[in-house]
């Protein structure tokens, strides 16, 4: 069994998908456990209900799974559900399609036994919207809080593997709004003959290259996940404008139980767990910190 996962907060999410393969459970089982937990811990600011909201004051959601049978369910742009991902996860499971958003995507909810009750924003949250307010500005922040969308990879003893992710979406989006974690193919993807991949960090640029795919697609021409994740980033990099000021980090994992880990800027963490440790690693990046292209320094990258 092997596990990986996105910033610091991969360490805890890892440690309830461990929990799950050790009883026995699946691929898909884990990752949707490992960012359960993630999406009701507090203090996470970037996942969940606890996110910070949208310009117009409201909290949205987004959520992904699939596993290497190429089944897959998602949901964007929900309101009031504490757990997206498992709601994307009924979606695979329950209904014909694989994306459900806003409303619909509530109402299915709903029909399924799953609350739907927004809750009016906390203090941290309220003051740091306000704050946003006086201004109107929006400039994410690279790296900001060490933390981003919880996005896993799973290998199960059986040689399953499975994907998923969840994320309330950049801070002060314009609402509707939707990034790359709830799209298959962009924020995550994985194929039985290949392996998986899986993004964080600025969606419109993970989008605007299709990466989890592309990374799964260098990977069935032959380049290790090391490889595929430095070559997509670098991609990335020549085809999405203002790389000095975004930050994408993405991971790869094959069959072999090989991993990959790479990022636009200095500072994505990332978790890697077997059976027996769950550590925390620092990927290697194409830029320095300070994001200026023109001397930017490949430095070696983990995994």
């Amino acid at each position: 069994m092997k596990l990986l996962s996105t910033w610091d907060h991969g360490l805890p999410a890892n440690d309830a998908a461990l929990a799950i393969l050790r009883a026995g459970g699946g691929a898909m089982d884990a990752v949707v456990e490992g960012a359960t937990l993630t999406e009701r811990s507090n203090g996470q600011r970037s996942v969940g209900l606890g996110g910070l909201p949208d310009r117009d004051g409201i909290v949205t959601l987004d959520a992904a799974v699939m596993g290497d049978d190429a089944r897959a369910g998602s949901v964007a742009c929900v309101r009031g559900v504490e757990h997206p991902v498992r709601l994307a996860r009924m979606v695979m499971d329950r209904s014909p399609h694989v994306m459900l958003v806003g409303e619909g995507a509530q109402r299915f909810a709903r029909e399924h036994g799953i609350e739907v009750r927004e809750r009016p924003l906390d203090d941290e949250q309220t003051s740091k919207w306000k704050a946003w307010l006086k201004q109107g500005l929006y400039a994410p922040v690279i790296n900001v809080e060490n933390h981003d969308t919880i996005s896993l990879i799973a290998l199960d003893d059986r040689g399953s593997m499975a994907v998923a992710s969840t994320t309330s979406g950049l801070a002060f989006k314009m609402h509707g709004r939707v990034g790359d974690s709830p799209v298959v193919g962009s924020g995550l993807f994985v194929d039985r003959e290949v392996g998986g991949a899986v993004a964080t960090g600025l969606g419109e640029a993970v989008l605007r290259t299709a990466g989890a795919a592309a990374i799964v697609e260098m990977m069935r021409a032959g380049r290790s996940p090391q490889e595929a994740c430095e070559a997509l980033i670098t991609r990335m990099i020549e085809r999405v404008p203002g790389a000095e000021s975004y930050q994408v980090g993405v991971l790869a994992m094959d069959y072999q139980g090989r991993c990959g880990a790479f990022s636009v800027q200095q500072g994505f963490t990332y978790a890697l767990a077997d059976g027996s440790r769950n550590t925390l690693h620092t990927a290697g990046a194409a830029l320095q910190i300070d994001g200026d292209i023109e001397r930017a320094k490949r430095v070696k990258g983990e995994g």
